[in-house]
């Protein structure tokens, strides 16, 4: 994989626009990427202020590619957002978290043992198509003008408004209790850390998110990405 390198930045393509894609490291949130791609632009380029945005959130212990538009390209944020996206990673069974990764702490455990790879390879294909899924609490997502997670790390009670997703494929790449490797390709705004949650409790058990990778945004996939690190 490629080190980004500003140098390779034209000035054409400063004016007309360009689109990169970033391997988003873990622990980097998204924004921390464009504030990145921006400060090696401006400094570049000697100038105080470049357009930089990016087209589609990935947490920040998630990795995997991230499409960055700059200057005129900006304008197309929302073609790349409405892109399938396809991921892969791990579920961990037998426990839950508030956030449904490894972001906080376990706060539940659960019986697991008796989970069959028949069982996860069932559970899985209910998942595809069109269904209604609740965001968790600790997302960026705004309720009344404030981010989701500022009222769950105050613990403060809201709804959360349930939103329609598609799951196009879900497959069950390995299954080692506790352990459930997966790939899944779904639409735009699906959140794979509810999955993770509801996985668990079609299963009579616990979920949560352990590990996730993007590794295509429609065609785009991050085999040609840039790495920043």
């Amino acid at each position: 994989m490629q080190k980004f390198d500003v140098q390779n930045i034209s000035d054409e393509d400063i004016i007309n626009g360009k689109k990169l894609l970033i391997d988003k490291p873990i622990n980097w949130t998204s924004f921390d990427v464009v504030k990145y791609i921006r400060k090696s632009l401006t400094n570049r380029f000697k100038v105080k202020k470049i357009k930089v945005g990016h087209a589609g959130t990935l947490d920040p212990l998630a990795t995997g590619l991230l499409i960055i538009c700059i200057g005129k390209e900006t304008k197309n944020i929302t073609k790349y957002q409405n892109l399938k996206k396809t991921y892969i990673g791990k579920f961990k069974l037998g426990e839950t978290t508030p956030s449904f990764d490894s972001e906080t702490e376990v706060n539940k455990t659960y019986e697991y043992v008796n989970i069959t790879e028949s069982d996860v390879k069932t559970v899985s294909k209910e998942f595809i198509g069109k269904s209604m899924q609740t965001p968790p609490i600790f997302s960026a997502l705004k309720k009344n003008g404030k981010r989701m997670y500022e009222y769950a790390r105050e613990n403060l009670e809201v709804e959360i408004d349930e939103r329609e997703i598609e799951i196009d494929e879900f497959r069950i790449t390995e299954f080692k209790t506790p352990v459930v490797n997966f790939e899944i390709t779904c639409s735009k705004g699906t959140y794979i850390r509810s999955i993770a949650n509801d996985f668990g409790k079609k299963l009579n058990s616990g979920s949560y998110l352990f590990e996730l990778r993007r590794v295509n945004i429609g065609d785009y996939s991050v085999l040609n990405a840039y790495n920043i690190q």
